[in-house]
């Protein structure tokens, strides 16, 4: 009989949760027994969708906001913290520009936002904006652009860290320019920098384009100022 149960399963696409679980299930009626089983099946399901959220991201190292301090952040009154601890900014399409010296935690914050979205069963997709860029122009050079373009865009959250650390050449701009104005609207970016607004042309080395992405990025975004000492250097090895 178990082996039938497996294999209706199979059929049903419902995997190996109920086969290996219901025989733990305690109920007093066969309704409370099914309810039960569908509720254990949910779970599951829901549990495979966060992993494969979390997975498919690209996290470089997984952070959350277990012991997180916002001390040396300054959060704009047009967004609360805990939008920015759910991530519930998303709902809305709006982005969040991380913004400080190096060491001051935005990439933390960046891949907490990043893991609670897909805590959420939200798709999100996390690059060093170099890295990013460089897997665009191979796209586009293997002629596979567009294919990477739509997969970018079904990601409910792009996020894009050390933007502005390495200067763009003309062809890599304009394509994170592309991918910028398609999200436009549409869904959110995350970025983190240490670069202010008035010296991204130094990334760009296009005032036209520079303004485009600005603005584009500024509309629907909140910007949240770091501050203090580098996290890494006053917990470095040789510092101590």
């Amino acid at each position: 009989m178990i082996e039938q149960i497996a294999s209706y399963c199979r059929q049903l696409k419902w995997g190996n949760s109920i086969v290996d679980n219901y025989q733990s299930i305690e109920a007093h009626s066969h309704e409370e027994f099914l309810l039960r089983l569908l509720e254990m099946e949910l779970l599951n399901r829901e549990l495979t969708r966060k992993n494969r959220c979390l997975k498919q991201a690209g996290f470089d190292v997984m952070k959350t906001f277990q012991g997180y301090s916002f001390d040396q952040v300054a959060i704009p009154a047009s967004i609360t913290l805990d939008e920015i601890k759910n991530a519930s900014f998303i709902e809305k399409k709006e982005n969040l520009i991380l913004y400080g010296p190096v060491g001051t935690g935005k990439t933390h914050m960046a891949t907490a936002v990043g893991v609670a979205a897909c805590n959420r069963g939200k798709k999100v997709k996390f690059y060093r904006t170099a890295a990013l860029v460089n897997e665009l122009i191979d796209a586009k050079t293997k002629g596979n652009l567009s294919k990477f373009l739509k997969q970018l865009e079904k990601a409910d959250l792009l996020i894009c860290d050390e933007w502005g650390y390495i200067p763009l050449d003309r062809q890599g701009a304009q394509l994170l320019f592309q991918v910028v104005a398609e999200r436009y609207e549409k869904k959110s970016v995350v970025i983190t920098t240490n670069l202010e607004f008035g010296k991204w042309n130094g990334i760009f080395f296009d005032e036209k384009l520079t303004s485009a992405i600005i603005d584009r990025l500024v509309h629907h975004s909140h910007l949240l100022i770091f501050s203090g000492k580098s996290y890494r250097l006053e917990h470095s090895k040789i510092r101590q």
